[in-house]
């Protein structure tokens, strides 16, 4: 039976709130919760793992601790909206939560970008039969 995750201890907490702040300029509550994830993608079966969750403006991000010095991390609008990092799994809390907050500000930008240019768009011809307007994807 494989041993089980250690808590986050409060120096690892203290980690990711510090960042929270310095990225946000303000304290950011942050809790500490248990999720079920698979951590062998080849196994079907989920482990209980600790993780630290917080929300900013419609924003949600975990970061799961998935062993000693292990970390995985997400951030999420929706349940059809979940996105990670370039990087499975991390050996440095502060490199995984950094990354983190890194990969959603960039989407962030181009999320508001993508929102102000479909805002922008002019629909109304669309169906007037002189130009082809192609469906939207996004």
């Amino acid at each position: 039976m494989p041993r089980p995750i250690p808590q986050y201890t409060a120096r690892e907490k203290n980690l990711v709130s510090q960042t929270l702040v310095e990225r946000f300029g303000q304290p950011i509550p942050v809790q500490a919760i248990q999720a079920e994830i698979q951590l062998d993608l080849l196994k079907e079966y989920l482990t209980q793992c600790p993780a630290l969750a917080w929300q900013e403006g419609v924003c949600h991000f975990v970061v799961f601790k998935t062993g000693d010095s292990r970390f995985r991390c997400q951030f999420y609008y929706t349940d059809a909206e979940q996105f990670g990092t370039a990087q499975l799994e991390y050996d440095n809390l502060g490199d995984c939560v950094i990354d983190l907050l890194q990969v959603q500000g960039k989407h962030e930008e181009e999320r508001t970008r993508m929102l102000r240019g479909l805002n922008a768009a002019d629909f109304s011809k669309a169906n007037d039969g002189d130009d082809y307007h192609a469906p939207l994807i996004v």
